[in-house]
């Protein structure tokens, strides 16, 4: 019956009538390492900088952009006064609001951003860079930091054609290098089904000169569990196509895909149940085995979980445990086997880890408190590691994806399923490479500043922050 109300509502004549529902055709993301067609305007606000540093090096001329200022402004056939238009659309603006520290000074975002809104081609961006609220002196050089978040999240959900809006949070130290990867992952259609979103940006921890390559995985080692299907399968196909020697795990009931997947890739296959008490030492002999007792993993993708939804009032204590130990203990018990940096085929000393979330741990959701839980419990886990790792190199990172659409979603009632797709700025389901593209972009070599972050892969998601 599902398929049947599908077919009908994806027919020409369906598709009239979702329109007329308020339901009108999702806009086509640019998606991979493909740039913006148009321009990069870039708005420097007083103290500023770096963002024109980091886009010379990027090998990016942007223009200026236009203002909203009185004498800029023309009279609409009514009389409304419009702001400047631009003549041909630009496809992203910057914003370095990395000096901004009174409230009047917000007015500058206004001006610059109010001409954008309904100029942006398909699926563009606007990218904020500001000073951490941490990282700036006084109660209103705080407060008007924080105001931009808020500001940022707002032009994510008036945007429209598929573009998006993001905010990157500046500390104390950060030289344009460390911001190279975090700008041009956002530029080009990698961070597709990433909007509405913040996170911290640090000085390095590492010796990398921050470089951005097409290749960064090239000869480095890269383990992935849950990797025989779905948002796994993709993660490893996208670290494979730049460069990595992929190590893709599953459990032995999935063995036939989890083989195909490895031989598509020429990577290796190791059939794990990671609950196994001994699974991190046998990730650690599989990759000294088969790449060499030298051999360092660079990047330990934690992808594997499962849910056993039950309302809680149902929920007994075995179906409880088994999410648990699945979706969190498993990761920790892995971790750290991994981060002994002398075992043969562990981590190398300044790899990456990154720990799969949800936006259910970031809301919660009716009918997941065990899976909410654990995928919480990542959250607070990477966090935490990023923490107890500060006096090294191995950065670690999580993911929280929203809605994506796997062949799990697909067995979800149409009109619900349909429901979820449209309950975000973007008005769609994310896919499999949205997650897969912001993990490679969090184990880039030249993205070591990014630590002890959760960046939501949602579209910007209405549910929780």
């Amino acid at each position: 019956m599902a398929g049947v109300l599908e077919g009908i509502l994806t027919s020409p004549i369906g598709r009239k009538v979702t329109a007329k529902a308020g339901l009108a055709e999702p806009p086509r993301l640019r998606r991979g390492r493909v740039m913006p067609a148009g321009s990069v305007a870039l708005a420097t606000l007083p103290g500023g900088g770096i963002a024109g540093q980091v886009l010379d090096a990027l090998g990016i001329s942007p223009v200026e952009p236009l203002l909203d200022l009185p004498e800029h402004r023309t009279d609409d056939e009514k009389g409304r006064p419009q702001p400047p238009r631009y003549e041909t659309r630009p496809g992203a603006l910057v914003v370095d609001a990395t000096g901004v520290r009174d409230i009047a000074q917000l007015e500058l975002l206004r001006q610059v951003l109010r001409p954008v809104m309904k100029a942006l081609e398909k699926s563009g961006r606007i990218i904020f860079l500001a000073t951490e609220a941490d990282g700036v002196d006084g109660l209103e050089a705080k407060a008007a930091a924080q105001a931009i978040d808020g500001i940022m999240r707002t032009v994510g959900k008036e945007l429209r054609g598929g573009s998006t809006a993001n905010l990157v949070l500046l500390a104390p130290g950060v030289v344009p290098a460390d911001l190279a990867s975090t700008l041009s992952f956002l530029l080009e259609g990698r961070s597709a089904f990433v909007s509405g979103q913040a996170w911290r940006v640090a000085p390095r921890k590492d010796a990398h000169d921050g470089s951005v390559s097409a290749q960064p995985f090239a000869d480095r080692i890269v383990v992935v569990t849950g990797a025989a299907r779905g948002i796994g399968a993709a993660i490893a196909r996208t670290f494979h196509r730049d460069g990595a020697r992929l190590v893709v795990v599953d459990v032995p009931a999935a063995g036939e895909g989890l083989a195909k997947v490895a031989n598509e890739l020429r990577g290796s296959a190791l059939q794990l149940d990671i609950t196994a008490p001994d699974a991190g030492a046998r990730i650690a002999d599989h990759v000294a085995r088969v790449h060499g007792p030298d051999a360092r993993i660079w990047a330990m993708v934690h992808n594997a979980g499962i849910t056993r939804d039950r309302m809680l009032a149902n929920l007994d204590e075995k179906t409880w445990a088994s999410v648990l130990d699945v979706n969190l203990a498993a990761e920790m018990r892995i971790n750290a086997v991994l981060l002994d940096h002398d075992r043969p085929g562990a981590l190398a000393p300044d790899g990456r880890i990154v720990g799969v979330a949800s936006t259910s741990g970031w809301a919660g959701n009716k009918g997941q408190s065990n899976y909410a839980a654990s995928k919480a419990g990542v959250m607070g886990l990477v966090r935490a590691m990023a923490d107890d790792l500060a006096d090294g190199h191995v950065a670690t990172n999580g993911v929280a994806p929203g809605f994506i659409e796997t062949e799990m979603t697909g067995k979800i009632p149409y009109v619900q399923r349909e429901v979820f797709r449209r309950v975000n700025s973007l008005s769609q389901g994310g896919q499999p490479v949205d997650v897969a593209e912001t993990i490679a972009y969090l184990c880039d070599p030249a993205s070591g500043g990014v630590d002890g972050q959760v960046i939501r892969v949602c579209g910007q998601n209405m549910v929780g922050r």
